[in-house]
């Protein structure tokens, strides 16, 4: 393969993945990905700090993917409402291909690593939209409680969705899901 080929990015990924799971997170070296990628490990380097950062690139760019979205929400719709469409964002970046998304949560799930770096990810999520949400105009408890609520109803939601058999997205399932958080706290 040339050494400049295009695509070594979205090879690395993959090729990590792969390697991910047939041998394991902690197995897999950084050679053995620029290798199966064809690519040297400097240019993995280029790519990713670290082989963690394979299964993590996406996250600082759907993190800013979902503050623009909230801050360009309307400015009368709610703290609530305006998550969920900072929600809607994210799983519009990454709820195209269930496939690899699934192949990746079956990596960070075997590892506990991995899954304090999502548990991290996503907590840098929540500070990301409270923050935009303090710029809305919410104070401090409140504009914490509608992002850590919002982080909350993703990660059900994304679980739900990356493991259901049926056929259905990833935005549809984060939308139900803040329609039951709203029928469980509506007053009866």
């Amino acid at each position: 393969m040339a050494r400049w080929e295009p695509g070594a990015g979205g090879r690395l990924s993959e090729a990590a993945l792969e390697l991910f799971l047939e041998r394991g997170f902690e197995q897999t070296m950084v050679a053995d990905i620029a290798e199966r990628a064809g690519v040297t490990a400097r240019t993995f380097f280029r790519h990713f700090a670290d082989k963690r950062e394979v299964l993590f690139a996406a996250a600082s760019a759907m993190e800013g993917i979902a503050l623009a979205a909230l801050e360009a929400a309307p400015a009368t719709a709610s703290a609530l409402d305006a998550v969920t469409i900072a929600l809607d964002a994210a799983a519009e970046m990454i709820g195209g291909d269930r496939g690899f998304t699934r192949r990746r949560q079956a990596v960070i799930m075997a590892n506990a690593e991995l899954r304090e770096r999502e548990l991290t990810k996503l907590a840098s999520m929540s500070a990301t939209l409270a923050g935009g949400l303090r710029r809305r105009g919410l104070g401090e408890l409140d504009a914490s409680l509608a992002a850590e609520t919002g982080v909350a109803i993703y990660r059900v939601a994304f679980e739900r969705w990356v493991n259901a058999t049926e056929d259905s997205e990833l935005r549809e399932v984060i939308r139900t899901s803040v329609a039951r958080l709203r029928a469980l706290t509506a007053a009866h």
